[in-house]
């Protein structure tokens, strides 16, 4: 009987146990996992023959800074290879002389606005004597004219107070935009005029490759053209890039110059660095498309030869998008000839673990 008892006191406690368990417990919430997907940017044609040419790789945004007046220098506040922000005070002039200038012109402002208002009170008053016929048209003509003067003059003084303080803020130079320090000319205490070349600052991270093309083949390119980059002083270079400028007049040497973006910089490519750039030059009498990677195709079904996952930057997700192809394979790559353009950037592998609409992220990001 005490047996059990003490059983079902067990059971009853067990029981107790779980449900006071299942009442306290907070459900887990259940986070989407961002998968992290290779990207493969499309750029490269499914046919055409390839060039390559020397370049000097430069920063898309590079600006030569310098002071628009004549000062002594008095501080410097950053160095070669310094990262500023837009903004940032970068070295300054003395600013005592323009100070005065300022001060000296406030005070014109000053004696000019009392000027006019006595200007103003001489032609009310002889308005009122001209009102009544007790002066001639004619003197009170003069103060008119007396008082028109004295306002060009306080808009004189005012536009020279005006200089003066711009003269004033100009002894401060700031960074026009992110970057990095590329040049630096100038030191303190040292003289400098609007000529006088200071600083110069690139952005950061947007880079490009200047380079000459023959005049033989630029008919064979134009803006969008895509471009492949080696720098041999950076390991795994293999940067991509699209051509963003063509030159109208060719060089002595009868080649044009043409600019590329880069897509993405690697770690250590450095504006100044010699590369070599592949062009790809399309043959219109090829078939035209894109390579895409082969693992990057999904299985085909009745609607189309096969699919690729599409990534799309703005909303962090990618889109199953149906593709056609000739069939012809170059290495790893197959040629598509619908359903991708330049530009795209598509899921490089695991392509069988994604799906339409799911978020993913690039990976490095």
């Amino acid at each position: 009987m005490i047996r059990g008892w003490v059983t079902a006191r067990a059971v009853v406690l067990s029981i107790i146990a779980v449900v006071t368990a299942g009442c306290t417990e907070e459900p887990v919430e259940q986070v989407e996992r961002v998968r992290a997907i290779k990207p493969y940017y499309v750029v490269e044609p499914a046919s055409g023959d390839v060039r390559r040419y020397s370049g000097t790789i430069s920063a898309s945004h590079t600006s030569g800074l310098g002071f628009t007046v004549s000062g002594t220098v008095q501080t410097v506040k950053v160095k070669k290879g310094d990262r500023v922000i837009k903004g940032q005070v970068l070295v300054t002039i003395d600013p005592k002389p323009f100070a005065l200038k300022v001060q000296a012109a406030q005070a014109e402002v000053v004696a000019a606005r009392a000027e006019r208002n006595n200007k103003r009170t001489d032609r009310d008053r002889q308005r009122e004597l001209l009102k009544h016929g007790w002066i001639a048209k004619a003197r009170y003509d003069r103060f008119v004219t007396a008082y028109e003067a004295s306002k060009g003059q306080l808009s004189l003084a005012r536009s020279r107070l005006g200089l003066a303080e711009r003269d004033m803020a100009n002894t401060r130079l700031t960074a026009p935009f992110d970057g990095v320090i590329a040049q630096r000319n100038v030191n303190p205490f040292t003289q400098v005029s609007p000529a006088h070349k200071v600083l110069q600052i690139d952005s950061e991270g947007a880079l490009e490759v200047d380079f000459s093309i023959p005049d033989s083949v630029i008919s064979r390119i134009s803006i969008g053209t895509p471009v492949t980059l080696e720098a041999r002083t950076v390991a795994g270079c293999g940067c991509t890039g699209r051509i963003t400028e063509i030159g109208s007049v060719a060089s002595a040497a009868n080649a044009v110059p043409a600019t590329a973006a880069i897509f993405k910089s690697p770690e250590g490519l450095l504006p100044g660095m010699a590369a070599e750039v592949s062009v790809i030059l399309i043959d219109d009498r090829g078939p035209s498309g894109f390579l895409v990677p082969l693992v990057a195709i999904a299985p085909a079904d009745d609607k189309a030869h096969g699919y690729v996952f599409k990534f799309d930057p703005a909303k962090g997700t990618v889109r199953k998008t149906p593709v056609k192809s000739t069939g012809a394979i170059s290495g790893n790559f197959i040629s598509i000839t619908e359903g991708v353009k330049a530009g795209d950037i598509v899921a490089a592998a695991g392509v069988s673990l994604l799906r339409d609409g799911q978020r993913v992220k690039l990976i490095g990001q």
